[in-house]
């Protein structure tokens, strides 16, 4: 059986108190009245919870509930990250470029386990500003687009650029109020101006497959079927052969778990989405996964297995986020529970530089239920950092904390080391190896993806 770790909830910051304290904070100091002063103490223990969620002794990461729209922008997009995924080539090729989006994995592997679709969103331009000169009519054909929007169900589509960029711009925001939080309470300015000086952040829309997804998209690989699919095998033949490879992956997906678990006592390498890793920006904002399962009465009466409605929203089957995370304080590994129509903000690297160890990075990775295997998620996650040219001084980043993956490695022989940070060092680069004094971000991003991916990365093969 595959062990059940730890469920972490984590604090929750209304929006209201999130934009009460990024805007109020600065008048705690003008107590005039007992009533004032309740309320000071109030945001003060708001504040406190903040940063103690967020700094070192916490997990790096919190929940904001109750932002306006929220629920309907995000039923409106993650649905479609499945969708684009599993569109033919040319017509998704055609579909992105008429909506400005892009990719950052290889769409033309079949056997991904991702698929992410990006766009860059700058802090200067608001929804409603954008214009149709945005959207990049001049490099797309506008016949083949019109004919690839009718295959792609265009009232579905139609409104997935501006969609993607409302809900991006409206997290982006709250990460700013979080940095403008975290600044007044270490006392400085630097991380909401690092934010605003990078004028960008990256938002992706990110579908991870289920085993069904897979199957489907090697049967396209196959097949060769390209542009509008058509019903060339026997209806009921295709359905038998989902069904068919439903059972099989129902079948061994206990057995390759034990497998796994067998092989690694210590579990962190097995059933993941997405493997162990810190992101190095700023701060990660993530709405709250959306599920998807196959329903096999549709697929059966449709003459397309690849039918996009085959698939129906499905409650969280393990009652959390399927995000986990490593917390180096208590050396153990949580599962992420969050609202469901809330955003998770996570600290990156670049936070802990700036705010000099006040705010810690959280490592972390996305795990996949064993149980359900053809259960897919879908997630939109915007990717705060500094502009490129933001230089890191170290010399006042805690040099205990750069020196203790140092220093754990020069333990007595023989004392009982603990297992899962021993893992850990394995496959993470340790920040002492990617960070040096005068470095810019640009130097630091990139020194950091070649250490995880590049050439002799540990997980190059991921």
């Amino acid at each position: 059986m595959e062990e059940e770790a730890e469920i972490l909830q984590l604090h929750e910051l209304h929006h209201s108190d999130l934009i009460l304290l990024s805007s109020s904070y600065p008048t705690l100091t003008n107590a005039a009245s007992s009533s004032s002063s309740s309320f000071n103490e109030d945001l003060l223990r708001k504040m406190d919870s903040v940063m103690e969620a967020l700094g070192p002794m916490g997990p790096g990461l919190l929940a904001v509930t109750g932002v306006p729209n929220a629920s309907e922008l995000r039923s409106q997009l993650l649905p479609l990250a499945r969708k684009l995924a599993l569109l033919n080539r040319d017509t998704r090729k055609h579909l992105l470029k008429e909506h400005n989006l892009g990719s950052d994995v290889p769409l033309r592997n079949p056997d991904r386990s991702v698929s992410s679709f990006a766009m860059n969103l700058q802090y200067a331009k608001a929804p409603e500003s954008l214009t149709k000169s945005d959207r990049l009519h001049s490099e797309v054909d506008p016949q083949r687009v019109k004919e690839a929007s009718a295959e792609c169900y265009d009232r579905e589509f139609k409104n997935l650029g501006s969609t993607f960029k409302e809900l991006g711009f409206c997290m982006m925001e709250l990460g700013l109020c979080l940095a403008r939080i975290c600044d007044k309470a270490i006392g400085s300015n630097e991380l909401e101006q690092s934010l605003l000086e990078s004028c960008a952040a990256k938002g992706r829309l990110i579908h991870y497959h289920s085993g069904l997804d897979s199957f489907l998209l090697n049967e396209a690989e196959k097949t060769g079927e390209r542009g509008k699919r058509k019903a060339n095998n026997n209806m009921r033949d295709r359905g038998h052969r989902v069904m068919n490879v439903h059972k099989s992956l129902q079948g061994s997906s206990e057995s390759n778990s034990i497998a796994c678990d067998d092989n690694n006592s210590v579990g962190i390498h097995s059933n993941l989405w997405q493997q162990w890793h810190y992101d190095y920006g700023i701060f990660t904002v993530l709405t709250a996964p959306f599920y998807l399962l196959p329903s096999y009465s549709y697929t059966l009466k449709t003459e397309d297995v690849f039918a996009d409605s085959c698939c129906d929203e499905f409650p969280s089957p393990t009652g959390h986020s399927c995000l986990q995370i490593y917390d180096p304080n208590k050396k153990r590994v949580f599962m992420v529970k969050a609202p469901a129509d809330s955003f998770i903000i996570q600290v990156g690297e670049s936070a802990d530089i700036i705010s000099k160890g006040k705010l810690r990075a959280t490592l972390h990775a996305v795990h996949r239920p064993v149980k359900f295997e053809n259960l897919s998620r879908e997630t939109f996650v915007v990717f705060l950092q500094p502009a490129w040219t933001k230089t890191f001084w170290t010399a006042d980043y805690s040099h205990a904390k750069l020196m203790k993956e140092h220093d754990d490695d020069q333990e007595q022989v023989g004392e009982d080391r603990d297992k899962l940070s021993c893992e850990f060092q394995k496959i993470i680069p340790p920040l002492s190896s990617r960070l040096k004094d005068g470095m810019t971000f640009a130097e630091f991003s990139r020194e950091t993806t070649k250490q995880y991916y590049g050439g002799s990365g540990l997980q190059s093969n991921k």
